[in-house]
C-alpha cells in the first residue's frame, strides 16, 4: 500500500541565539511557523530502502545512505522504495532536508501503524519541530519544542535567490552568542497585524552573519522590503532564504509577481503561513 507525505517549509519567524554548550552547540528560542508550499514523499513496502527524486529541486540531492529520508527510514526499522518530489531549495534555511525526514517518519509509521520514535534530535535539530509541523517555539538545541496555539494566520511571499549558505560557516560568524531569548510567555495576538508589530521587536540573530557570509541575502531582503505594503522583511534561518509578511493573500501574491518577474532567477513563492 502506498503512503503519501507532506513536507511543508519551515519558517522561523524569530530566532533568537541564547547561548552556547560546552560541546559547542547553540542554544536557540524560535518561534517557528509552517508554509503551504513544500516537497512531497510518496513510499511503498519494499524488500530494501531506495530513494530517487524528482521535481524542480531535485538536481544536487544526494541518494545515498546520508540522505535523511534514508536516515529516516532507518530509525524507523521499515524498508521503502521512496520517491521524494523535491520544490522546496536546498540550504535555504527553510529545513527541507529536515522536513522531509520528518514527513518520512510519519508516514512510515502510518502505513505500518508504529509508533513515531521519541528521539529524533541524532537526525537533525529541526527535525523534532518539523515533524509537528504546526506553529511552535523550539528551545535549546532543538528539543524542546511546545505547541503555540491560537497564532494567526500569515500571508507571506519567500523569496531563496539561489545560492546556498552554509549553516556552520553562518555560526562560525557569530560576534555574539549570548543574547536575549523571547519573552517567557509569549503574548496572545488577536489578529495578524498585532502578530507582526510584536514581530517587528524580535530578531533573528543569525542574519547579520548571514549577510557577511552571503551579501545577496542583503539584495532578498531589500527587494523584498520595497514590495508594496511589505509589513516586514526578515531571515529564515541561516539563510538565505528570506519572507515578507503582508496584509492579505492578494498583496502577497502582487508582491510575488513582482519579485518574480525583477529577479527571473530567484525562486518565489507566495504562501500563507501558519
Amino acid at each position: 500500500m502506498a503512503t503519501d507525505g507532506f513536507a511543508p517549509a519551515k519558517v522561523n519567524l524569530t530566532l533568537h541565539v541564547t547561548g552556547r554548550r560546552a560541546d559547542g552547540y547553540h542554544l536557540l528560542d524560535s518561534l517557528v511557523v509552517f508554509a503551504d508550499v513544500g516537497d512531497r514523499l510518496s513510499l511503498r513496502p519494499a524488500p530494501e530502502s531506495r530513494l530517487s527524486v524528482t521535481g524542480p529541486m531535485a538536481g544536487g540531492v544526494p541518494l545515498g545512505p546520508d540522505n535523511l529520508v534514508l536516515r529516516a527510514a532507518a530509525v524507523m526499522g521499515i524498508a521503502a522504495d521512496i520517491t521524494l518530489d523535491k520544490h522546496l531549495p536546498a540550504a535555504a534555511g527553510l529545513g527541507g532536508g529536515s522536513s522531509d525526514a520528518a514527513a518520512c517518519l510519519r508516514a512510515l509509521s502510518e502505513m505500518s501503524g508504529l509508533a513515531l520514535p521519541s528521539d529524533v534530535l541524532a537526525l537533525g535539530a529541526d527535525v523534532p519541530v518539523c515533524l509537528l509541523a504546526r506553529a511552535a517555539r523550539m528551545r535549546g538545541i532543538g528539543e524542546d519544542v511546545t505547541p503555540v496555539v491560537g497564532l494567526p494566520m500569515l500571508e507571506a511571499v519567500l523569496v531563496n535567490p539561489g545560492v546556498p549558505v552554509s549553516t556552520p560557516a553562518v555560526f562560525g560568524r557569530l560576534a555574539r552568542r549570548d543574547n536575549p531569548a523571547m519573552p517567557a510567555v509569549l503574548p496572545t495576538w488577536p489578529d495578524a497585524r498585532a502578530l507582526i508589530a510584536w514581530l517587528g521587536a524580535q530578531r533573528n540573530d543569525l542574519q547579520g552573519a548571514a549577510l557577511a557570509e552571503e551579501p545577496v541575502v542583503a539584495d532578498v531582503l531589500h527587494a523584498i522590503s520595497a514590495t508594496q505594503h511589505c509589513a516586514l522583511a526578515r531571515m529564515s534561518g541561516s539563510g538565505a532564504t528570506c519572507f515578507g509578511l503582508y496584509p492579505d493573500a492578494a498583496t502577497a501574491t502582487r508582491a510575488a509577481q513582482a519579485l518574480s518577474a525583477a529577479h527571473q532567477g530567484w525562486w518565489v513563492q507566495a504562501t500563507r503561513l501558519s
